[in-house]
C-alpha cells in the first residue's frame, strides 16, 4: 500500500502556512507539528501582526501542539519547518523534545546550524533539504517583492 504521508507531504503542509505568513506581510516562514501522521499543530510567522519578536513559526507550532497533547514534550512527533530554524527556535525545540526536526531551507546568516547540532536536543534526529527549492523560492521572491516596494517608495 503507498504511503502518501511522506516528509514531503507534511513539507507541502507547512509551506502553506508559510504562503499565509506571505499574505500578511511576515517573512513567509511554516511549521507543522505531527503526530502518528496526522497535523496536530500548524503556524506561520506572526511577528509582525503581534508586535512580537519571539512568534517565530516554529515557536508558535510548539506552543501549539504540546496544548494538543497535554504536554510539553513533542515525544513522538516530528515538526516541519520551511526554514532552518534560527537559535531561539532550536534552543525551544531542544527543551520539547520531538522525535524529529526536518526543515526545508537552510539558513546561512541566522540558522542554528552555524552554532552546531547541540542547539537541538541529543535524540532528536534532523533531517534538512526536504522540498528545499520550494521553500527557498518562496523566500527569495518574498524579499526580492520586498526589495522593489522599498524602491518604489524612495
Amino acid at each position: 500500500m503507498l504511503d502518501i504521508f511522506t516528509d514531503d507531504y507534511f513539507m507541502k503542509e507547512a509551506l502553506k502556512e508559510a504562503y499565509r505568513a506571505k499574505e500578511e506581510g511576515e517573512v513567509p516562514v511554516g511549521a507543522v507539528v505531527v503526530a502518528g501522521k496526522q497535523v496536530i499543530a500548524r503556524a506561520h510567522n506572526q511577528t509582525e501582526v503581534l508586535g512580537d519578536v519571539t512568534a517565530h513559526a516554529e515557536m508558535l507550532a510548539i506552543t501549539a501542539a504540546a496544548n494538543a497533547l497535554g504536554s510539553k514534550y513533542l515525544e513522538d512527533c516530528t515538526v516541519y519547518v520551511t526554514l532552518e530554524p534560527c537559535p531561539m527556535c532550536a534552543g525551544a525545540l531542544a527543551w520539547a523534545r520531538p522525535t524529529r526536526v526536518v526543515y526545508g531551507a537552510s539558513d546561512d546568516k541566522r540558522g542554528f546550524m552555524k552554532y552546531g547540532k547541540e542547539l537541538i536536543h541529543g535524540k532528536t534526529v534532523l533531517e534538512y533539504g526536504v522540498m528545499h527549492d520550494a521553500c527557498v523560492q518562496l523566500l527569495q521572491d518574498f524579499f526580492k517583492d520586498k526589495r522593489y516596494e522599498n524602491a518604489q517608495l524612495k
